[in-house]
């Protein structure tokens, strides 16, 4: 969760920003998790009225989603600390976003458009001060966001980014996982919270999904989820420092030396998302 003192530096695990390059390219996929935030387009061809009327249809959610945010906005001038009001300008900014979003037919990959995605930042905005203003978080509300985390974490730019959002993810989910326990909060949660490194803690997460289990097979399968979901985290951590390591070696002078030259940031949560241009 971010630090309540300060929305832009929350959940910074390592401060990669500045003059830098990155150096190290992980390559691997995340697994697949539950993303019910998606706008799913009907495959194959259409006749145009069909289209256009679903082009419509599209913009006029587009419009309702925004006047909501609106009227939401002006409510909470006279009444700040809303917790209702919070929640609900969250949801708001979150339906636009996905509004935005669109998920080729084809390769099944998501797209969030760069208004979608601000739109979603500005939902993780709303959030933590909804998480300030009330002492009882709604269990709805977080999944939702922790959905939306994720998909701010598959769509970052660095390493900064994506892990400030899945420790948001990790955050939310928890508040899931406590209200209403199951096979598949705390799994999820387990996956979340492996990439923050905080391997106890997602060990615990699905230590506790194995005891809702219902069959050894499940709880075999819980067991695999988490060692392959940590090994690809040690991996992606381990690289993490390596990063660190050659960015101090380019900072004193030695990247001729070393032979380094910056890779490009590769998202170990981008497999199931992008951001369109």
């Amino acid at each position: 969760m971010a630090d309540k003192g300060g929305k832009d530096e929350h959940r910074m695990l390592f401060d990669l920003r500045g003059k830098r390059r990155n150096v190290v390219k992980v390559v691997y996929a995340v697994l697949a998790v539950l993303m019910g935030l998606s706008l799913l387009l009907v495959a194959g061809p259409l006749p145009f009225g069909d289209i256009f009327g679903a082009q419509d249809a599209q913009e006029q959610a587009r419009e309702q989603f925004e006047e909501q945010v609106e009227r939401t906005e002006r409510k909470l001038v006279k009444d700040p600390q809303n917790p209702q009001l919070l929640l609900t300008l969250t949801r708001a900014h979150v339906s636009a976003g996905s509004n935005l979003s669109e998920q080729d037919p084809t390769t099944g990959q998501l797209a969030v458009t760069p208004e979608g995605r601000q739109q979603y930042q500005q939902a993780a905005s709303s959030w933590e001060e909804y998480l300030e203003a009330t002492d009882e978080p709604a269990s709805a509300g977080a999944q939702l966001m922790a959905s939306t985390f994720f998909t701010l974490a598959q769509t970052a730019r660095d390493n900064a980014e994506a892990l400030a959002n899945i420790e948001a993810a990790s955050e939310a989910q928890k508040i899931v996982a406590v209200q209403r326990p199951s096979v598949g909060t705390l799994s999820t949660l387990s996956l979340y919270t492996v990439y923050t490194f905080d391997y106890a803690g997602a060990k615990q997460a699905i230590n506790e999904a194995k005891k809702l289990a219902t069959s050894k097979i499940q709880r075999e399968q819980l067991d695999k989820q988490y060692d392959e979901t940590r090994e690809r985290a040690e991996e992606f951590e381990k690289g993490l420092k390596e990063e660190e390591r050659l960015q101090k070696a380019v900072d004193e002078g030695e990247a001729a030396q070393n032979g380094s030259g910056g890779q490009g940031f590769t998202n170990p949560f981008g497999g199931g998302a992008s951001i369109s241009e």
